[in-house]
């Protein structure tokens, strides 16, 4: 559960620091849903940043899934 710590916010701001592309988006479950294209190394950073998150931030899991990149998003946003 991360929500009321801005997690997607920071996520966003991480990623764009980045440069890195995609979307960010709270689940129902609680959890949170995170799609990025960029750069190997820039994604292993976003990765680890994403273990720990923003100050107050409590993350449990991360789990990452590996897909061939699509060159697909224009920006990183927030997604509601």
């Amino acid at each position: 559960m991360v929500q009321g710590v801005f997690f997607r916010a920071s996520a966003q701001e991480r990623a764009i620091r980045l440069g890195l592309k995609g979307w960010v988006r709270n689940c129902a479950d609680g959890s949170v849903e995170v799609v990025a294209e960029g750069e190997r190394e820039k994604i292993d950073n976003f990765v680890r940043w994403c273990h720990h998150g923003p100050p107050g931030a409590h993350v449990y899991n991360v789990r990452v899934q590996w897909e061939d990149f699509q060159n697909e998003f224009e920006n990183f946003r927030i997604r509601r």
